[in-house]
């Protein structure tokens, strides 16, 4: 009777496993997005992609009509969350009916019949929003010569030189320009940006970030940089700017041509740990580049509502420093 019982127990956990989503979907309400659906993918070790995207998804699409829907990378033996698994993002299949890819992914290797939905998005022509590590969202050090291969950070396949960053994004990772760990990012909003007009940049006024600048080279394509950033001599919103380095790039728009022939609008910022995004303006920021990036760029409010959902209380960054234990359901709002 006793190991019935041991029986019964074991099977009913099993079932709960079998039962748990693999991804969240926030259905949209009444606003300017409502038909749109933008597939957020996270998966990153150290920046807390799989906290940041829900916090936005959620806002998109309880605010302004979007329907979300949020990618984890998985751990397939539990179910539950785990960015140090770098093989395995389930749902990616939901990019066949997606008007936008928002990407926060860091040297990813996925399997191929997981990886041709992001390659057929991207044949497509289709609108990209990208943060932070997207810029190396894919490293092949086992499959390097797979049809998938050219995405890789540092590819060197003809016409998709440096992979995904450099040929959609416009970028890929080069180094740390700020002290990682030590400096954070100060955005240059006033005066600085070429492009004042932009729409991306209405209500943006104030952007301090607790991760460092990256370097970013001469930008490739059409890239038009938005917000430059300099270097603060400390982890702190008050920390002075470090005038011994340089200014970089730290948002910009870009597009790209798919093999149709369409031209896909695509928006990357290298901010955006989960915990930059206790500030207001950066998550305004990346509504804004939503709006633009589906063309309703002349919808986007003069200080768009970004007040978070849920209670937002972000991890802060560090390799294999997530919150362990959770499924995707953890996001699911009540």
């Amino acid at each position: 009777m006793r190991i019935y019982f041991i029986i019964v127990f074991i099977t009913s956990i099993m079932s709960a496993h079998g039962q748990q989503s693999q991804w969240i979907q926030y259905e949209g309400t009444n606003g300017p997005g409502k038909g749109k659906h933008v597939v957020f993918i996270s998966g990153d070790e150290e920046y807390r992609s799989e906290e940041a995207l829900p916090m936005l998804a959620a806002i998109l699409s309880k605010k302004y009509g979007f329907t979300s829907t949020v990618l984890f990378a998985i751990d397939p033996s539990s179910g539950m969350i785990d960015p140090m698994v770098l093989d395995n993002i389930p749902g990616l299949k939901s990019l066949e009916s997606a008007d936008l890819m928002v990407i926060f992914t860091r040297f990813r290797e996925l399997p191929d019949d997981q990886m041709k939905y992001i390659h057929n998005y991207i044949k497509a022509g289709k609108p990209v929003v990208a943060l932070r590590t997207a810029t190396h969202a894919f490293n092949y050090k086992k499959n390097t010569s797979g049809p998938y291969s050219m995405y890789d950070f540092k590819s060197t396949v003809k016409g998709w030189e440096d992979g995904f960053g450099r040929k959609i994004l416009g970028e890929t990772w080069v180094n740390h320009h700020g002290k990682h760990g030590h400096e954070g990012t100060r955005g240059l909003i006033d005066g600085v940006q070429q492009d004042a007009k932009n729409p991306i940049l209405n209500g943006i006024k104030d952007i301090w970030c607790y991760t460092d600048v990256y370097t970013v080279r001469k930008l490739h394509g059409d890239c038009e940089p938005l917000i430059y950033g300099l270097s603060t001599s400390g982890m702190t919103a008050d920390a002075p700017v470090n005038l011994n380095k340089s200014v970089m790039p730290v948002a910009w728009t870009n597009t790209y041509t798919g093999p149709t022939g369409k031209k896909g609008r695509v928006f990357t910022t290298t901010m955006g740990a989960a915990i930059d995004f206790i500030n207001e303006d950066l998550r305004r920021l990346l509504v804004n580049a939503c709006f633009w990036a589906v063309g309703l760029e002349r919808q986007i409010p003069e200080k768009a509502d970004v007040d978070v959902i849920t209670e937002y209380k972000p991890t802060m960054f560090g390799t294999d420093l997530f919150r362990k234990g959770f499924y995707p359901s953890k996001f699911e709002l009540k």
